[in-house]
């Protein structure tokens, strides 16, 4: 019996011992990430615009491509890169078959909430933890990015190296010039200016103040939004 509780006071003190430990444990990460890809090998077959793939450990991606076919031989792929964490721009021509890597990215949903400087700042859209991110990763995202927009960061080695906008958005039209009477040009075009800043051709019967849905890979109106 002695034996028994001698063994009952020794463990309380190693029990507090473990529970005062969680206190020197890493912190939770700020970002709440979905499931990580896989790096999958992909050849000139499988390229298409936005597939981003590890070039020297870093990641690039695609921007656009052709394929010129030639009368002996085998193809031609020429796919023109952006290096996502430097910015810069490369074009290279490959063989048919030739190989590349997948990037090891990660993507978290986010909210933008403001910025300050040459930093924006999100919001993390599950842990609610704030995001600041480079004006220069941002790039020219801007232009389609309000108060309050839901957009994806992306991650490559636990560094954000992309913003992701959704690729349709509603915006309101802030600035444009008034329809013209009698205008009934067919495919008649005017400038407007959008919520976000950014500044696309509509059609002469959008008026201010109208909301219209655009596409914001190609910066193209798409149809006005009934509220």
């Amino acid at each position: 019996m002695k034996f028994t509780s001698s063994i009952v006071l020794l463990s309380a003190p190693f029990l507090a011992l473990i529970g005062s430990a969680s206190a020197f444990l890493p912190p939770t990460p700020a970002f709440a990430r979905s499931a990580s890809s896989l790096s999958v090998a992909v050849d000139t077959s499988d390229i298409k615009n936005g597939l981003t793939v590890e070039i020297d450990g870093e990641p690039y991606k695609v921007l656009n491509f052709s394929i010129m076919k030639q009368a002996r031989g085998a193809a031609k792929t020429t796919i023109k890169f952006k290096n996502l964490m430097r910015g810069t721009t490369i074009e290279n021509t490959y063989r048919s078959g030739e190989k590349f890597e997948t990037a090891l990215i990660e993507k978290i949903g986010a909210q933008f909430t403001y910025s300050e400087g040459n930093t924006f700042f999100f919001m993390n859209s599950e842990t609610f933890e704030e995001i600041p991110v480079s004006d220069k990763v941002v790039d020219d995202k801007v232009k389609w990015i309000t108060e309050g927009s839901e957009i994806s960061l992306v991650l490559f080695k636990d560094k954000i190296i992309e913003v992701v906008v959704p690729s349709t958005a509603v915006y309101e039209v802030v600035e444009t010039e008034p329809n013209m009477k009698g205008n009934t040009a067919q495919g008649y075009t005017k400038p407007a200016t959008l919520s976000s800043g950014a500044v696309i051709s509509v059609p002469g019967f959008v008026e201010q103040g109208a909301k219209i849905k655009v596409d914001t890979d190609k910066g193209e109106y798409i149809e006005r939004v009934n509220e």
